[in-house]
């Protein structure tokens, strides 16, 4: 099942710096962005890719169903880090309108690693 992890954070008068390092449960292989969202997005689970998902501005919800074990997560600050696993059928939803959301995937992208149905 899903589940957040917090991001190291190292704060002063100059602002706030989070490190992302020997934290993933994966290697990087690609990352993009989701921004200016006004409709749902993801529906959908994979075969072998894994994901972090990060909100680095505004807020989101993901929903995530594994077998009829539902959880809500809510990401509205860049310190905190869902992992998705491959079996997690999520949503990406109620974006605020500052809302990105960064996304860190195990696999290069792959059409046949989608499965669209959900449990």
């Amino acid at each position: 099942m899903a589940y957040i992890i917090d991001l190291p954070t190292f704060s002063d008068e100059r602002g706030s710096l989070t490190v992302i390092e020997n934290l993933l449960p994966f290697d990087v292989k690609r990352f993009y962005y989701i921004y200016n969202a006004v409709v749902k997005r993801g529906g959908h689970r994979h075969k072998k890719n894994m994901q972090a998902l990060i909100c680095l501005s505004g807020s989101c919800e993901v929903y995530v169903n594994i077998r009829g074990d539902e959880e809500i997560f809510l990401l509205n600050v860049p310190d905190k880090c869902l992992i998705l696993n491959p079996e997690d059928w999520h949503i990406m939803d109620k974006f605020s309108e500052s809302a990105t959301l960064l996304v860190f995937a195990s696999e290069f992208y792959n059409s046949d690693d989608y499965i669209d149905e959900p449990y």
